[in-house]
């Protein structure tokens, strides 16, 4: 059995239903193509349940602080982790269910339940049935890195971010293997639960990518939640315990091992590419299996396109839906946008959280350009200083000569929000005078960043 469509998506993450609707309100008859749960990483293990803990672990914390604010509280701070999962998994349910009632619901869609492998550039086969078409858009995602060259993992019980999202019991001892976004999320939302966690890191520092002084400081405020460091652990290997797993850190001081009760895999993403059978299309992939895609996210066999994880252009829900809207502009809209027009913007979320756009200040410095830089710690502004929550600092940094902002980093409260400001300065393409004689609201965090640019110095 054959049927040929218009377009053919396979996945159901951020940007395939979002292109979906586009696609059916421009006519085409459209087939998606879903092999397991719609809404994507976001929606069933990252940002809403993730970001659903995170706010159960605040809320557990500030309880604990309850008398520096002068609010007493009688009893122990308690964690019901199967209430905590519960509500997690609601807000996932939610948004799941309504990506798949929405999908279902358009005119001119047919949702396939399945998995899809290329029998040839413009086939695909799911189930028993062969469906071709034109334009296929590839929306497949990615998944938890599970290394190859970390000794006795196989003999262990693990967690990803996947598997850990089902726990119903507390850990007694977790070990985050990994110190970056994820891992670090984690362990700050299980330490303020109540668990041990020791996170473990291959490299000298704590998220590589960002600047020194920013790791810096996010080390510190883990820290000081009781949570333990171990980095340069070079030799990381692992056997089984009677209290669950031992974790060989070697990261040359007295600690030697670690004794969990619980492991958690965060050394990075796979894209979902290696069983789509992309040689029989002969679509190109990287070494690291990334759809090989140009500036318009088209890949190396006409009309076939990649979007979102799986295309390496991106590891982020709101990057996985601009990828649609570059694609759905260019094809629908007679529009000539491109990936290199897009601002690197992100957030790590842990509490409190870091903002980022642009540049690092180590990548600005290598850029060769003549440099303003700009830093200002949380103690001096207004909002963190009333909230009692003063960690981290705000940097921006400057071109010289064009007076344009290159990137800035928001390391606490509300930082995830107020990078917005610079983000948007960024986009609009505007001197950062204009953002400098901007009038904010007080009291704000936000209401810094005109002091902030004011304060440019060459750096």
């Amino acid at each position: 059995m054959s049927r040929a469509f218009d377009a053919i998506i396979v996945g159901a993450g951020q940007a395939g239903p979002a292109l979906a609707g586009r696609l059916t309100a421009a006519g085409m008859q459209v087939a998606l193509v879903e092999r397991h749960l719609f809404g994507g990483t976001c929606v069933n293990t990252g940002c809403m349940p993730t970001k659903t803990l995170v706010a159960s672990a605040r809320v557990a914390h500030q309880a604990r602080r309850a008398a520096d604010y002068g609010v007493m509280l009688q009893g122990d701070v308690r964690i019901d982790l199967p209430r905590v999962m519960a509500r997690a998994h609601k807000v996932s349910e939610t948004s799941r269910g309504n990506v798949e009632r929405w999908l279902t619901g358009m005119p001119h869609m047919t949702v396939l339940r399945g998995h899809a492998r290329f029998e040839a550039p413009h086939t695909l086969r799911v189930n028993d049935e062969s469906i071709t078409a034109p334009r296929i858009f590839l929306n497949v995602g990615g998944r938890a890195r599970v290394p190859d060259d970390m000794p006795g993992l196989a003999d262990i019980d693990y967690l990803t971010n996947t598997s850990i999202l089902q726990l119903n019991e507390l850990p007694r001892h977790l070990a985050v293997v990994g110190g970056s976004y994820i891992g670090l999320e984690y362990a700050q939302m299980f330490r303020r639960f109540g668990s041990q966690v020791t996170v473990v890191e291959r490299q000298s520092r704590l998220i590589g990518r960002e600047d020194e002084d920013v790791s810096e400081a996010i080390r510190a405020i883990v820290e000081a939640e009781g949570i333990r460091v171990r980095t340069g652990a070079e030799c990381i290997a692992f056997a089984p315990h009677a209290d669950g797993a031992v974790v060989k850190v070697d990261c040359s001081t007295s600690d030697k091992e670690i004794v969990a009760s619980h492991v958690l895999l965060a050394i990075g993403r796979l894209p979902n590419t290696d069983d789509l059978g992309l040689e029989h299309a002969g679509v190109a992939t990287d070494q690291h299996g990334y759809i090989v895609v140009d500036d318009t996210l088209a890949s190396s066999v006409s009309g076939i396109w990649a979007m979102g994880d799986c295309n390496g252009r991106g590891a982020f829900t709101h990057t996985a839906y601009n990828d649609f809207e570059i694609i759905a502009a260019n094809l629908l809209d007679g529009a000539q946008r491109r990936v290199s027009a897009r601002i690197p913007g992100y957030a790590l979320f842990t509490d409190p959280p870091l903002g980022r756009v642009g540049l690092t200040e180590a990548q600005a410095r290598a850029s060769g350009k003549r440099l303003l830089l700009s830093k200002r710690p949380m103690t001096r502004v207004g909002r963190a200083v009333e909230r009692d929550e003063t960690q981290g600092f705000m940097k921006v940094v400057a071109d010289a000569d064009t007076r344009r902002i290159l990137g800035a980093a928001i390391l606490g409260v509300s930082g995830d929000e107020a990078i917005h400001g610079v983000l948007d300065m960024m986009n609009a393409d505007q001197p950062f005078d204009t953002l400098q004689w901007a009038v904010p609201i007080h009291p704000t965090v936000s209401e810094l960043l005109p002091t902030l640019v004011g304060d440019l110095k060459p750096a």
